[in-house]
């Protein structure tokens, strides 16, 4: 593990402040059973990425949700009032600026609606994607609601 210095990594870094720090493993975080074995934590405490597309709108829908929980599509929808539907690799690098993998809840090109799982909120902390496929930082998930100005909801299958 060392401190961030692939360009996307650092432009969430610059995103996110000195609050907190992105950083970087040798080891691919990609997956959250990866990201949960790099770092040495649960699962369950990786905030991953999840972009959909709003069927109606075109915007892109984030939902941030445990590593070890499936989202439930229609809950997705029930909750922002549209259908969705899966977003391919284009146009998430194209609303969030990042690549699938590494995507973080923060620094988007396009501000998308975001819901974040209400499991997450069961843990002191969460570790979340930080721009590359190897790069992480930690929050809070209090920290992670002000950051993304998400709703907490139940969005797990």
């Amino acid at each position: 593990m060392k401190p961030a210095c692939a360009p996307s990594a650092l432009k969430v870094q610059a995103v996110l402040g000195p609050r907190f720090t992105v950083l970087e493993f040798d080891a691919g975080t990609r997956s959250a059973a990866d990201a949960a074995a790099a770092i040495g934590c649960l699962a369950a405490e990786i905030a991953k990425s999840l972009v959909f597309r709003a069927k109606a709108t075109g915007r892109p829908v984030l939902v941030v949700a445990s590593g070890v929980n499936r989202v439930d599509e229609n809950k997705v929808a029930a909750l922002i009032g549209q259908t969705i539907g899966r977003a391919d690799a284009d146009f998430v690098r194209e609303a969030t600026g990042f690549a699938i993998g590494g995507v973080p809840p923060v620094g988007h090109i396009q501000a998308p609606l975001t819901l974040i799982d209400e499991d997450l909120l069961g843990f002191t902390t969460v570790w979340a994607a930080a721009g590359t496929p190897n790069a992480v930082f930690r929050l809070t998930p209090a920290d992670l609601v002000e950051l993304t100005g998400g709703r907490v909801a139940s969005v797990a299958a």
